[in-house]
């Protein structure tokens, strides 16, 4: 079952979260708590689908089993991206849209940086209303993507556990982290990600909800050309000279052995 209708209630859930996350910027004058907000928005969406579904059938295995995982990924990330980003600076990605979009970015703000997340973040999680809105039993197919999940969920949170204790040691500026799980991969978090995505695909293709590939295919994308890998990449090697020697020897998304 999927009721469309519930799916758009699912985005005035999420425009209005992100209203007041564009009120507090107003406040801060920083926009950067956006990426904080991104993984909730998830959250929102998925409990607004289970809220609706609950009113018409008892709760089923996978409504239960998708909403544990989408909320324990989501808050580790909400946490981590806010304890990473915490104080009064913003991030140098939305210093440079700001300077781009004067006058008035205060305003302009609403749409290109919360709406548009926002927006982003609905189409995206249609994966997540089509598994918690089906109807039919627990299968094979749930128990690979539990799998897949664990995987990329524990891969993401050590490529950022790594990456942080590697960047608190005052020593380590300006060189590049080639151990633990990032000497398999340049990006191992976006990996992560990445799997924990198709993950929650594989959970609404047990439902029957094949179409909703849409889902992964988008995230895949932006990790990878839009707001992760190529994004990163285009000036890391300016800022540190021994990452050209890096792409040498380390397969840039998906873990392999490292080249000699």
């Amino acid at each position: 079952m999927m009721s469309w209708p519930i799916y758009f209630y699912s985005l005035i859930i999420i425009l209005l979260f992100a209203f007041l996350g564009w009120l507090l910027s107003l406040v801060r004058k920083n926009v950067t708590h956006v990426d904080s907000m991104w993984s909730l928005f998830f959250v929102l969406a998925a409990f607004t689908t289970a809220a609706f579904v609950l009113f018409v059938y008892p709760a089923p295995d996978r409504l239960l089993l998708v909403l544990g995982c989408v909320s324990i990924w989501a808050l580790r990330l909400c946490v981590y991206l806010t304890w990473r980003n915490w104080g009064p600076h913003e991030d140098s990605r939305y210093i440079k849209i700001r300077q781009n979009n004067q006058p008035n970015f205060w305003l302009k703000s609403i749409v290109i940086i919360f709406g548009l997340q926002g927006v982003l973040a609905w189409i995206i999680s249609v994966s997540l209303h089509a598994a918690i809105a089906s109807t039919s039993a627990l299968n094979g197919l749930d128990y690979a993507a539990l799998a897949l999940f664990a995987f990329g969920f524990v891969w993401e949170t050590l490529a950022d556990l790594q990456l942080s204790q590697f960047k608190v040691v005052a020593s380590n500026k300006g060189k590049v982290l080639n151990n633990g799980v990032w000497q398999y991969s340049r990006h191992p978090n976006y990996f992560g990600e990445c799997c924990v995505w198709w993950a929650f695909y594989l959970f609404a293709l047990a439902g029957g909800a094949w179409w909703a590939i849409i889902s992964p295919i988008i995230m895949t994308l932006l990790l990878l050309k839009v707001s992760g890998v190529s994004l990163l990449e285009s000036t890391i090697t300016e800022r540190r000279p021994a990452y050209a020697d890096y792409i040498k020897h380390t397969n840039a998304f998906f873990p392999g052995i490292p080249k000699r």
